[in-house]
Order: C-alpha cells, then structure tokens, then sequence
C-alpha cells in the first residue's frame, strides 16, 4: 500500500494536469461536437484506457527506453499526425443530420480516443516526468505507478468526459440547418487539424 499522504499530495498535481487544455480534452471536445454526449463520454474513456497503457509502458521500463530514442518518438508522433489529419477530413466529408443513425457510434469514439492518446508521444513524457516526483523508490515502482496511474486516467475520463458532454449540449443548441452543419463540420476538422499540426510542430521538445 501507498503512504496515503503521498497519494493526497498527488491529486492536486494530478487534478491540474488533467485540467491543464490538451490533445485528449480537444479531442473529446471535438467528438460531442460531432456526436452526442455519449460519444464524448466513450472518446474520455478511450483516451483514459490509452494513459493507463503508458503507464503500464512506463512501470515496465519500457518508457524511459523509447524516450531515449528520438526516432521511435518520431514515427509514433507522425503516425499521431497523420491519423488526426484522416479525421480532420472525414469531418468535412461526412455529412450531419438530426437522426440518431449518423451519431458517432460510441465504440467507434472510443477507438479514436486510444489510438490518438497512443500515438501522442508527449502523453509518455508527462507520466515519466510526474509520477516518480511521488514514488518511494525504495518499495516496489510498478505497483505505486499503476496506483497513481489509475487515479490520473479516471481523473482525466471525468474532466473530459464533461468536456465531451458540454459540446454535445452545445450542439443541440445550435438551430439545424445546412449552416449548423457546415458550421459544426468546420469546427470540427479545425480541432483535428489544430491538434495534428500541434503534433507535429512539437517535436520533443
């Protein structure tokens, strides 16, 4: 078990960072826009199931080893890139109507979750940064960074899950016509397109 205080000192850092504007909360913002409330939802919990795989990367040892690596962060980060960059375009393809048959499945925003916290190699630079700050080296590491892990992934799926449900609402507001539309498709494509430039120009540093 964890000394309790140490996990209490945790949670405000963790709390500021899953608050802290990023790649995964844009990307749920993105999917209520295009979906419903249930696919921000399903893109938080994505997104929350790929920090746990780095953390699993991470308490293996097996981050610090593909930090050390700039080529292997490259490949991920423009893989990254080029995924958002699908999305920006089949934003402005596919069309948005009122009927529940063109909302995005939730499984389908999910997977998108996973894949773009995955593919962004800054995600495994945060929880190698953060979580040793409040680890005893002296006792087991994975075990304490699966425990500080899980509290930043279900931190992070609350935060933008809300996000996610926010857009959604603010779409039903928006009054359906062929300009809501193109308008919620703009917008949308701009997010995915915003974070794939991001992506890229970050680099490493």
């Amino acid at each position: 078990m964890m000394d309790p205080l140490i996990v209490l000192a945790f949670l405000p850092a963790g709390l500021a960072l899953n608050l802290t504007p990023g790649a995964d909360m844009m990307f749920c913002l993105a999917q209520g826009l295009r979906g419903s409330a249930r696919a921000g939802w399903a893109a938080s919990a994505g997104v929350a199931v790929g920090v746990m795989a780095h953390v699993a990367l991470a308490a293996l040892g097996l981050g610090a080893l593909v930090a050390a690596h700039p080529a292997a962060f490259d490949v991920i980060r423009w893989a990254g890139a080029a995924y958002l960059l699908w999305l920006a375009w089949k934003s402005l393809r596919t069309p948005l109507t009122g009927s529940e048959a063109c909302i995005l499945p939730p499984q389908q925003a999910a997977f998108q979750g996973l894949v773009v916290n995955l593919t962004n190699p800054k995600v495994i630079l945060f929880v190698l940064a953060l979580l040793p700050q409040f680890t005893n080296p002296t006792a087991p590491l994975a075990p304490q960074f699966l425990i500080l892990g899980s509290l930043l992934a279900m931190g992070g799926f609350v935060i933008n899950g809300l996000v996610g449900q926010f857009a959604a609402r603010a779409r039903s507001l928006l009054r359906p016509g062929a300009r809501a539309e193109r308008v919620l498709r703009g917008i949308s494509a701009t997010l995915f397109g915003g974070l794939a430039v991001r992506l890229v120009l970050s680099g490493r540093n």
